[in-house]
């Protein structure tokens, strides 16, 4: 069966009056199946949306961009059939607006090419449904609400809604991040299904092991020029990962041992308990998530946290945090915060950075006041920032190499660049803690390498960091402890001196 084959002259896009992508040319045959790399910003995300139809491209004198099946041209609604689009901005966009379909009814929209359930289904597109959901593990969770899934079931559940049209490309955005070892398993088995089939894609990505198995090609765009196609091989790979400084799992993770029971510890010596967790059970929607947490954050210390998709990592840090509370039996006790109250007074002095507040924050302001916002823990200013919070503004921007993008408004950016904007944000307001929920997902190599040193260096200045990562590599050198996170038990280790 003839399938689509993708063409780009000389074209170009602009958008929030920059050009993101210009005088591309290039052709992609449905024999192969592509990575497509480049620097956070370069605009690979822009691409992706420009081939899947959702993006026109800024019209030009020469600029084309061209669908043909079996050499015949074909017109952009036969083409939008054709090509699925998944990307973490996807599955933001059902958080951000709050769309909490069942998984089935989810499905049932990418044979629709809907967001939302338009009309009902006829038998044969439920029974296609059905099929697509077997073939993906997912019959079970067919009457699930969207939400309540984990991080990995969710990323599986789309590329389900991706799978049920039998588009001829699959249109990847970074589609790995954030997902542990056993559902890039999955990932892999399903995708390795799509090419037995016949099917290609296009995969963003900044890691090599976020490349899917079986891709053949790679296309690296620099800055939104023209891009270079050559073959994908593990040279291409080892080079990616060198670049982020990514020689391995650190070794203070696989030499870690058991730490010692506090009573044993000489109590004058120890630093300051910041954080005291007693007896703790974590609940979210009506769920436990954690049992009987017994832990001790000091000042000073470091800690990795660790552990599969859904065993809580995430709840964890919102409870640190104060987001979340414990279940009645068990306590936790803030430095400075009075029992049972004081939260926003113990916020003052902590910065948290999570997905998911990359996924509320939509508002409509600029990468300065964005950061300068974090002095007062607000989404955005009340007020016109003052010559404080401008300075301060400017000088986290800076740390993190964003201050060319100043004026720019948040959906401008690359996930990247917002991910580097809201650390800044999160350290704006000199905190004593910093909460990084997987802090470096959406980084291009050199960005991860160069945010490992900026975190290494405000360690060493004495703030205390708690991350919660997938990707061992991403952790900075100076981690004290480690606490792992395995059916609902947290497991505290001292790591390995020597890192």
């Amino acid at each position: 069966m003839p399938r689509l084959e993708i063409g780009l002259r000389n074209v170009s896009l602009r958008r929030g009056g920059r050009w993101v992508l210009r005088d591309l040319s290039l052709g992609l045959a449905c024999a192969h199946r592509y990575a497509l790399i480049g620097d956070n910003g370069a605009g690979k995300t822009q691409l992706l949306k420009l081939l899947a139809t959702d993006l026109w491209p800024t019209p030009t004198a020469r600029g084309a961009r061209t669908y043909e099946v079996g050499g015949l041209a074909v017109d952009i609604g036969e083409a939008r059939r054709r090509l699925a689009y998944v990307g973490a901005e996807r599955q933001d966009k059902y958080a951000r607006y709050g769309w909490n379909l069942s998984v089935r009814e989810l499905v049932i929209t990418g044979l629709h090419g809907t967001d939302l359930p338009l009309r009902a289904a006829t038998p044969a597109e439920s029974a296609r449904a059905q099929r697509t959901l077997g073939a993906c593990g997912l019959a079970r969770l067919a009457a699930r609400p969207f939400a309540s899934l984990s991080y990995g079931q969710k990323r599986l559940a789309l590329l389900a809604r991706a799978l049920a049209g039998a588009p001829d490309w699959l249109l990847l955005d970074e589609f790995y991040n954030g997902l542990d070892l056993h559902y890039r398993r999955r990932l892999d088995r399903i995708l390795d299904a799509a090419r037995r089939r016949g099917q290609s894609w296009i995969a963003a990505a900044h890691r090599a092991a976020d490349v899917p198995r079986g891709t053949d090609r790679l296309l690296h765009l620099h800055a939104g020029k023209p891009i270079v196609a050559t073959a994908w091989s593990a040279a291409r790979a080892g080079a990616l990962a060198r670049a982020a400084g990514e020689a391995g799992a650190p070794a203070l993770l696989r030499r870690a041992r058991a730490a010692p029971d506090a009573a044993d510890a000489a109590r004058s010596r120890e630093p300051k308990i910041l954080v005291r967790m007693r007896g703790v059970d974590l609940y979210v929607d009506y769920r436990r998530v954690l049992r009987d947490v017994n832990w001790d954050l000091r000042a000073g210390e470091h800690w990795a946290v660790i552990g599969a998709n859904g065993c809580g990592k995430s709840s964890f840090l919102k409870l640190l945090y104060g987001d979340l509370s414990a279940a009645l039996g068990g306590s936790v006790e803030r430095d400075g915060a009075a029992a049972g109250g004081g939260i926003p007074r113990w916020k003052s002095g902590i910065g948290y950075v999570s997905p998911e507040l990359q996924t509320d924050y939509d508002a409509d302001v600029s990468l300065a006041d964005l950061v300068a916002s974090g002095r007062y823990a607000s989404i955005g200013l009340s007020d016109p920032p003052t010559r404080q919070d401008r300075s301060a503004a400017r000088r986290w921007l800076g740390y993190f190499g964003l201050s060319n993008a100043a004026k720019r408004r948040p959906r401008e950016l690359s996930y990247g660049q917002l991910r580097r904007a809201l650390i800044a944000r999160a350290l704006v307001g000199n905190p004593r803690i910093l909460l990084l929920d997987e802090p470096l997902t959406g980084l291009d190599p050199g960005q991860r390498a160069a945010s490992k040193r900026r975190l290494e260096g405000l360690m060493a200045a004495k703030l205390t960091l708690v991350i919660a990562v997938h990707h061992l590599e991403d952790l900075p050198q100076g981690i004290t402890h480690v606490l792992r996170l395995h059916k609902q038990r947290a497991e505290a280790s001292i790591a390995n001196s020597a890192n």
